[in-house]
């Protein structure tokens, strides 16, 4: 599906790339720059061995292994959801003291066909962490509640999850 007349794709430039070029089934590609999610005042993942999943018309998602996740602070949760390409996601929610956030993060421990480099990587929502980085920039949420991706200066939208993109 392409934008609506409510959302007119963005032109890229220099040094960006536009969701609307990202590929469906989406890809998956290793991540070069350092991936940073803090809470808490606490820093809860840390790689340079991330991955992002590209599907057209989203942020990418990032993929941290779990060997880079502080999972001392996770608790898994009841919550699991299916993606049609990448199959059944299992749920993490943080906890530090008192403070409890809900399917911060979510998993494949099984991923289907093609999705085999992501199995056991945590991908944190951005909206549910106090700060999530791709290399020095400091990331923005993906609209709307449902999705993940991660939004930087490098890619132009419009998003799924922008007001009037339902439909997509």
């Amino acid at each position: 599906m392409r934008p609506t007349q409510l959302a007119t794709r963005v032109a890229p430039g220099p040094g960006q790339e536009s969701v609307w070029e990202y590929p469906r089934p989406p890809r998956v590609e290793p991540v070069a720059e350092r991936i940073r999610v803090d809470a808490a005042s606490v820093t809860i993942a840390d790689t340079t061995r991330a991955f992002r999943v590209l599907e057209t018309a989203s942020p990418p998602a990032y993929y941290v292994p779990a060997a880079d996740v502080r999972l001392d602070l996770l608790v898994r949760s009841p919550t699991s959801t299916v993606c049609e390409w990448k199959g059944v996601a299992g749920y993490w929610s943080f906890r530090v003291g008192d403070r409890l956030v809900r399917d911060v993060a979510w998993s494949y421990e099984r991923p289907r066909e093609g999705f085999e480099a992501i199995a056991g990587c945590l991908a944190f929502y951005a909206g549910r962490v106090d700060a999530a980085w791709v290399g020095d920039e400091r990331v923005v949420p993906q609209p709307g509640d449902f999705y993940g991706g991660w939004v930087t200066s490098r890619i132009v939208g419009p998003f799924k999850g922008d007001p009037g993109t339902l439909g997509w």
